[in-house]
């Protein structure tokens, strides 16, 4: 290899390369400030530092992840009265009601809490986006697979850590109920993201062409998506202290 300057291109992220040691074995590091370096032995060929990156590209992708969420400080929510909660885009104000029905629901613009149900934290609330958050995809999933020429085998609203989204070989697409916070573009966003994987697995260049096909202003949406990821709220409580009623 070249012992001069050289860059690599892993997507759409370039990776300068450091020459040097005496060591065969290739380094990638990711830097405070999410930059890739690779360092590399000066006879190492380019061609084997292109297959060691490609190799490494969902190692890449899950640390970049895990970086960006630490960022950010987490956002917490208090169950009282007047607290917003988002919903595709919009704020709702939490109300705690006394009421016999047991369902946590959207009226006249306000987020509706049984305070039958105000004792278990979150859990409720986390429901409710999750059943919400299938009805509302369950109809463009189907739009999104026909357009990407794939054929999911089910569509699920849940609990996903720090990824939006996860796809699987057999066809489950498991979208993060924390997603259903964002505005319609960038849950389709997430959700033609997922689908895309069905026919290609990885982030290499044909899953970028085959999601731009079908989504050209893709990469704005991306942006966006990466913008906003820290601001979301993903089930952190804040506790109210001793004795404080949640009552208005």
């Amino acid at each position: 290899m070249n012992t001069g300057v050289m860059t690599l291109r892993l997507d759409d992220m370039l990776v300068p390369v450091e020459t040097g040691g005496h060591s065969r074995k290739a380094k990638l590091t990711i830097e405070r400030d999410g930059s890739l370096q690779l360092k590399a032995a000066p006879d190492v060929e380019k061609s084997e530092l292109e297959q060691f990156l490609a190799s490494k590209r969902d190692w890449i992708y899950r640390k970049l992840a895990e970086k960006e969420a630490l960022t950010y400080e987490p956002v917490t929510k208090e169950l009282v009265d007047g607290e917003g909660f988002l919903y595709l885009g919009r704020s709702h104000q939490l109300r705690i009601v006394d009421t016999d029905d047991t369902r946590v629901r959207i009226q006249r613009g306000k987020l509706l809490l049984p305070r039958s149900l105000a004792d278990a934290h979150y859990e409720p609330i986390v429901n409710w986006y999750c059943s919400t958050g299938l009805a509302w995809l369950k109809p463009r999933a189907k739009d999104w697979a026909a357009r990407l020429r794939v054929d999911p085998q089910m569509i699920e609203v849940a609990e996903l850590g720090n990824k939006w989204g996860s796809a699987l070989p057999n066809g489950r697409v498991r979208i993060h109920w924390a997603t259903m916070q964002l505005r319609p573009a960038l849950v389709e966003y997430v959700l033609a993201h997922e689908l895309a994987h069905l026919r290609e697995p990885h982030h290499g260049p044909a899953f970028w062409r085959l999601l731009g096909r079908a989504l050209p202003d893709f990469d704005e949406r991306k942006g966006q998506l990466a913008d906003l990821g820290g601001t979301i709220w993903t089930g952190r409580i804040q506790p109210r202290p001793s004795g404080e009623s949640s009552r208005a």
